[in-house]
């Protein structure tokens, strides 16, 4: 089974998880042994993400990443070493081609997933497609979203939702939203620690981490996500990006082992019909 086929129907669900951004080889080292081990333990396939520059950065001296170069050499590492298969997100069509190089899943950031010729050149690889839904955006738009994607004969797509503006500095899930992206038949994504952003807060974007393990599991019940996507940091105060927002890593065991017990439960009740 490959990969996209694994993601499409997952048992019981996946997980994206890793750092906001490349960071120290100790820092990414220990981060993708701890994501293996929890994922062998628990059984659900993992993807490690990170991400070799943030373009969208809220002030001009936010930490950006080592950029392309240095940063796919590390998730290259990371990939050789604990054979993991790989997500990082992209900007610009010019860099596509060497992140495909290295990475199974390309992402197209929130922020650009109107933008036509960075999705149609992403697809163009052949690899997987993770379209994150912008904040400015209704679920149902992403059916164009992913048009553009098949428009370049590639069906291999993913829909991530991570929120909607609400104001000026907050995010609310729709959970509607996850049966709406269901019904166009790719696999639905739930961007647990993004979604709990506060974007542009001051200087800094700010965060609510420790509502992540009740927004996953509210997640899992709908029955409608096949994964979950985690940005995780063994000390976040510390972390160079999303420091405000990315889970410890210490916590994320205990909140998929809780989303596994609603699943179960799920699949048990169905059972009995």
């Amino acid at each position: 089974m490959n990969l996209f086929d694994t993601l499409s129907n997952p048992d019981p669900f996946f997980l994206i998880a890793g750092p906001c951004v490349v960071e120290d080889r100790e820092t990414m080292l220990k981060t993708a042994d701890f994501l293996k081990k929890i994922s062998e333990k628990q059984q659900i396939p993992l993807i490690f993400k990170a991400s070799y520059k943030k373009a969208n950065r809220t002030s001009e001296t936010s930490f950006a990443g080592p950029g392309i170069q240095e940063g796919l050499k590390m998730l290259e590492m990371i990939k050789e070493q604990f054979e993991l298969p790989i997500l990082t997100d992209v900007h610009e069509t010019f860099e596509v081609h060497m992140a495909a190089d290295v990475c199974d899943i390309i992402q197209i950031p929130a922020f650009l997933c109107r933008q036509t010729e960075l999705i149609h050149a992403a697809a163009l690889t052949g690899k997987i497609v993770n379209l994150k839904k912008g904040q400015f955006m209704a679920p149902e738009d992403m059916q164009s979203a992913s048009e553009k994607a098949t428009a370049a004969n590639n069906y291999q797509i993913i829909l991530t939702e991570r929120g909607s503006s609400f104001g000026y500095h907050n995010l609310v899930v729709d959970f509607r939203s996850f049966a709406i992206l269901n019904s166009m038949h790719y696999p639905v994504v739930y961007d647990v620690t993004h979604s709990l952003q506060k974007p542009s807060l001051n200087r800094i974007s700010g965060g609510n981490p420790e509502f992540a393990a009740m927004m996953a599991r509210a997640a899992i019940a709908t029955n409608m996500v096949h994964g979950l996507f985690i940005e995780t940091h063994p000390s976040p105060l510390e972390a160079l990006s999303d420091s405000a927002s990315m889970l410890p890593l210490a916590d994320l065991e205990d909140l998929i082992v809780s989303c596994l017990k609603i699943k179960h439960v799920f699949e048990d009740n169905t059972k009995d019909f």
